[in-house]
């Protein structure tokens, strides 16, 4: 650090010191765990001491800055120093196995991991084994350094990650200056569809308001705006339709449409369009009061009664322009309102779906409203008419049953639906289901996450997160209690009619059963994931449940690499063939999955092991499919607190050739990707063009999107 830097680093630590401690000018143990914001007792002690160099109690300014000093200004071997003492819990200068594993334990609690007493012994003892040596039963300072060395991250940035409170904000002069991403060339690129489509649509927009305000001309200016308003939504109301139109745009995606307009981003467009309804839809009745205005100063009507009544005879049904325009207004803010992502991310989800079938009633008020309107609305109708009449036959035909259930961990529920004949859909498709027995009217959106090659059954895994999926899965995980009373077998008829209505015929396990209800599904339809058998090399990243529409596109890669995979018929040894095909042209797959805890990847990983399984032994080009697990709320490799515990799982794993956390080959990573590097190294793989697949949180796709910009990968983002 420069004079500079010191001295804005001293006063930054002056002010937090001073906001921490209390009257006495002392910060003690409490104060300290509050302000290191550990989760385990154990580091926070093992600082405090180390800090209070003079053994008061409490640490005083002094104090502080000579351990900090230490921390951010010291050497490697300070801080390994730093590190050892807080490890040699005794203070004997040496580590034995019982201290090294009570470390570990709370390094575990920590991480906020969870591992059987019999495996946290594994790893004490992998450990200690691998750093103890002279074998003499301790370590000493300078076996740790020598068994940190072969962790060469870890030395990178040794320091306490949780104590951000320590170091001081960055200037702003210091920071770099870029140009915004929007005036970058990768954005401009790798946006260019959907850069072409908003030029198309504000180019129709203007020619619209601009021709029907000269057509209106002789009338005033606020009669030309209201009218120019008004042609600009009687294209605006019938394009939104064009957009939702799911089936028809399913089939677009298959032809050279989808090199053209960006209708992977359609709900993106849908609501962009919606916002425009709304903005012209205030300018167009704005417009129109102020016209009723000068109206009513020369004719013998009011603006109330232009405004609130028919007796003016505007509009071309019986004079209702007005009031169905007051109607129009509010119910067009009413939807915007309640699709607004407060109340759809809220558990409202059903607010939004019931506010959204109002649009029935804006088509049949904007017929009546304006006398052009069904011309611009006929043929968008009429196929959106087709789709719900298509979709309804679809879904009533014969119906469907759910015949298997499985609560998973994370409250997700694994639901299994018999499949029939008809039923083709590609992987990463979604499907809207309705499942009476919890909600009679309710149509909601799932991804399919099994393959098409499975030909019996259908999967949708749904994480509990609103109304309808908590009923759900809270109507899977009541008990199916016998009753006692002194009338047996009338208890147990009951029972039986009730099992009878609910149709669910026999459980198995807490979490599993098998049973016979009734559904309806809608779909499938198609998303942006069909397009990953285009690419050379894909990237799927899933966040949490984000996983499911790789669920099915995972099973079908490794279906159609099992075609390509070749074994020896003498010895167990296989390989794949680098064969490209029409339907494939796959040469690599890396797939991120980021969770928050352990028991996140829970629900996933019996699937995960089997992809794994089916890999060749050897492949011409490396392994086809790399996977890269990602746990949150575990610390990085480089905080104190975690150096041990990583050290000992990557250890263990290498003898074991398995993860400790989720007990498959890959091992799990702690902490968040480093996105600039994660795609670095894709880069330098020349696989080919690289295409990323996300689906999971808004704000990480921000990010993510901004880093594919930087190295010219295309990104593609579920969007239902």
């Amino acid at each position: 650090m420069s004079v500079d830097e010191d001295a804005r680093w001293l006063e930054w630590v002056t002010k937090q010191f001073e906001s921490i401690a209390g009257d006495d000018k002392e910060i003690d143990i409490d104060e300290f765990k509050t302000a290191l914001k550990v989760k385990e007792s154990f580091f926070a002690e093992r600082f405090f001491a180390l800090f209070d160099s003079d053994g008061s109690g409490s640490i005083s300014l002094d104090e502080l800055l000579k351990a900090l000093d230490l921390l951010i200004h010291g050497s490697e071997t300070d801080k390994l120093k730093f590190l050892f003492q807080v490890y040699d819990v005794d203070g004997s200068g040496s580590i034995d196995p019982d201290e090294l594993r009570t470390v570990l334990k709370s390094c575990l609690r920590e991480s906020a991991i969870s591992l059987p007493e019999e495996k946290l012994d594994d790893l004490t003892l992998a450990l200690f084994e691998s750093a103890d040596r002279d074998n003499s039963g301790s370590i000493t300072f300078e076996e740790l350094k020598a068994e940190l060395e072969n962790f060469p991250e870890v030395m990178e940035n040794l320091t306490i990650s949780a104590a951000n409170w320590l170091k001081p904000p960055a200037a702003a002069d210091q920071k770099k200056r870029r140009a915004p991403r929007y005036l970058t060339r990768a954005y401009w690129q790798n946006n260019s569809r959907k850069l072409f489509f908003l030029c198309l649509y504000a180019v129709v927009t203007v020619l619209l308001f601009t021709g029907a305000m000269l057509q209106h001309r002789h009338g005033g200016a606020w009669f030309m705006v209201a009218k120019g308003c008004g042609q600009c939504l009687n294209f605006n109301c019938t394009f939104i339709l064009v957009l939702m139109l799911r089936r028809f745009l399913t089939w677009l995606r298959a032809t050279w449409v989808v090199r053209v307009f960006p209708l992977d981003q359609n709900i993106l467009l849908h609501q962009i369009v919606g916002y425009a309804i709304l903005c012209f839809t205030l300018v167009h009745t704005t417009a129109h009061v102020f016209n009723f205005v000068q109206l009513s100063e020369h004719s013998g009507f009011s603006l109330w009664e232009y405004l609130l009544t028919t007796r003016p005879g505007v509009g071309w049904v019986n004079g209702t322009a007005s009031l169905t325009g007051v109607v129009l207004q509010l119910v067009i803010f009413l939807m915007v309102l309640c699709s607004s992502t407060f109340v759809r991310r809220s558990g409202h989800f059903e607010v939004f779906y019931w506010s959204h079938l109002s649009y029935v009633w804006v088509w049949a008020l904007l017929v009546v409203h304006c006398a052009n309107f069904w011309k611009w609305f006929l043929v968008p109708g009429l196929i959106f008419l087709l789709e719900k009449i298509v979709g309804i036959a679809v879904a009533r035909m014969g119906g469907l049953h759910i015949v298997e259930v499985n609560l998973l961990p994370s409250k997700v529920t694994h639901l299994v639906i018999k499949r029939p004949e008809f039923f083709h859909f590609k992987p990463g498709d979604y499907v809207y289901i309705n499942i009476p027995e919890i909600a009679k009217y309710e149509w909601h959106p799932f991804t399919i996450s099994s393959p098409p090659e499975q030909s019996d059954s259908l999967w949708l895994h749904i994480r509990s997160m609103g109304q309808w999926t908590n009923r759900l899965y809270e109507y899977f995980r009541q008990p199916q209690r016998e009753e006692v009373s002194p009338k047996r077998l009338a208890a147990s008829l009951r029972h039986r009619r009730q099992l009878t209505r609910a149709q669910v015929s026999a459980k198995f396990g807490e979490n599993h059963r098998f049973c016979n209800i009734k559904c309806y599904v809608d779909g499938p339809y198609g998303t942006p994931t069909r397009q990953i058998f285009t690419s050379e090399h894909a990237v799927l990243i899933g966040a949490g449940i984000g996983i499911t529409p790789f669920a099915s596109i995972l099973q079908s890669i490794m279906y159609r690499y099992r075609m390509r995979k070749q074994n020896c018929p003498n010895c167990n040894y296989s390989w794949c063939e680098n064969i490209k095909d029409g339907e494939m042209l796959l040469r690599k797959v890396d797939f991120i999955w980021i969770n928050r805890d352990q028991k996140s990847f829970e629900w996933f990983v019996s699937l995960l092991t089997k992809l794994e399984m089916d890999q060749a032994d050897e492949e011409p080009e490396g392994r086809f499919l790399e996977m890269h697990m990602y746990m949150t709320s575990a610390l990085s490799k480089n905080d104190m607190k975690a150096i041990g515990l990583q050290m000992a799982l990557d250890l263990l794993a290498k003898k074991e050739k398995r993860d400790s956390i989720t007990g498959l080959r890959t091992r799990t990573q702690p902490g968040r990707p480093e996105w600039g590097k994660v795609f670095q190294k894709v880069s330098e793989e020349n696989k080919g063009k690289v295409h990323v697949f996300y689906c999971g949180a808004p704000a990480l796709a921000k990010t993510i999107k901004a880093q594919c910009e930087r190295f010219g990968f295309n990104f593609y983002k579920e969007h239902f």
